[in-house]
């Protein structure tokens, strides 16, 4: 039986795109030329520019156009029992179930909950799925049991569990699951009262949007989440800053998606002003934000839109990537790894991916970027070896570009 990795990049986006669309229907609906669908189908290579906007065009994430996703996710076993008792877990709890049990101290639930958070941010995302679960139940009872003057506090706790379950299950592309669970901490979250909470959740959407290639939802959503904790202009405390930094530079992220550049580049120097009134980067429930993070981000805004040359530069430019977590400097790597292939440093650009991919093997196989960057990089690529090698950590095909 052929495998949706077995296709090339091109054959993926002839079936996606199926017998009810013509070439012409995509062109016009991802503001591309007829010529350019042609050449991406014929798997003559593309910018991630065109990835995406033929991706979104057909309402799925790139992951999937790229095969490092299946339409409908085909995940290793462990992965899938994860999220089937995430899964369970997360509407068992919704709906009352399982929960009539003796919840541990405080201490305990925050210190699981911390521990899932932790490696969900290392690049762990089944570990981090392993982690949840329970501390998810636990919350739930903890919610359940507490006294009426706690309840919002507990509220919060139970929040965070779902936002993080929602999180796991998008990164899994389990869309139905992300949405549940998102919905559920948008809930707790409004009971808890907490405005801060409230805002994180909405940019979790956000993200969750974006993935699902429902741009004009997820730059809506950002928009709203931001706005809603803008801090006053003599705030000092780290806590708001950070939130609302990143809040605002996550909605520079899904303008770029958007194509809208200006209004990237505005949110992007808003959260540049944020970070610099910070000093230092901060982490605050289960989100960093600083002056390095915004960088980190800027570099993968200069990509997406068309900058590679910016974005090496802003790379030059980070003393320190230290304060960021695994999966955000892998991330980061990732997109320095474009931008040196679209700016026809191919080899560099290999070895770049391959010491990411080498280094978080996991992580790297729940992206899209490497199997763009491979294709891009192989068509100035002076052997094959490092093409071999990526093929087999991403567990995919690989196909040189023939440009």
């Amino acid at each position: 039986m052929t495998q949706w990795t077995d296709y090339t990049t091109g054959e993926r986006i002839k079936l996606l795109r199926g017998p009810d669309m013509t070439q012409e229907q995509l062109a016009e609906a991802s503001g591309l030329s007829v010529a350019t669908i042609r050449k991406a189908e014929r798997n003559l290579g593309g910018s991630l520019q065109t990835l995406l906007r033929i991706s979104a065009a057909l309402h799925t994430d790139v992951s999937v156009v790229l095969g490092q996703q299946a339409p409908r996710r085909a995940m290793q076993g462990t992965d899938r029992a994860m999220i089937r008792e995430l899964s369970r877990i997360v509407h068992d709890t919704a709906a009352g179930v399982g929960v009539d049990v003796q919840p541990p101290l405080p201490a305990e639930l925050a210190a699981g909950l911390a521990a899932a958070w932790k490696t969900y941010r290392s690049g762990d995302y089944v570990g981090a799925g392993v982690r949840v679960a329970p501390a998810l139940r636990e919350a739930a009872a903890a919610l359940k049991a507490a006294p009426v003057d706690r309840k919002s506090t507990a509220a919060g706790v139970l929040a965070d569990a779902y936002r993080l379950a929602a999180y796991v299950a998008n990164q899994f592309g389990a869309r139905d699951l992300a949405y549940a669970g998102i919905g559920h901490a948008q809930h707790e979250a409004d009971r808890a009262g907490d405005t801060v909470r409230s805002a994180m959740v909405a940019s979790g959407r956000s993200w969750i949007y974006l993935r699902d290639a429902r741009l004009d939802q997820a730059g809506e959503t950002a928009r709203l989440s931001y706005e809603s904790i803008e801090p006053r202009y003599g705030d000092r405390d780290l806590g708001t800053l950070a939130t609302y930094g990143w809040h605002v530079t996550f909605a520079a992220v899904v303008a770029a998606r958007q194509g809208d550049v200006d209004s990237a580049d505005d949110l992007l120097s808003q959260g540049y002003a944020v970070a610099a009134r910070m000093g230092r980067d901060v982490r605050v429930n289960g989100t960093a934000f600083g002056p390095t993070t915004v960088t980190a981000q800027a570099i993968g805004i200069s990509v997406s839109t068309g900058r590679p040359a910016r974005a090496l530069g802003l790379f030059e430019s980070l003393a320190d990537a230290g304060s960021l977590t695994p999966s955000a400097r892998n991330r980061m790597m990732l997109d320095v790894a474009l931008a040196q292939a679209e700016t026809r440093q191919s080899d560099t650009a290999l070895d770049t991916l391959l010491d990411v991919c080498s280094a978080a093997p996991g992580w790297a196989r729940h992206q899209g970027l490497p199997g763009v960057i491979a294709q891009k990089a192989s068509a100035g690529s002076t052997t094959l070896t490092k093409l071999r090698k990526l093929a087999l950590i991403l567990g995919t095909s690989v196909i040189i570009s023939q440009e």
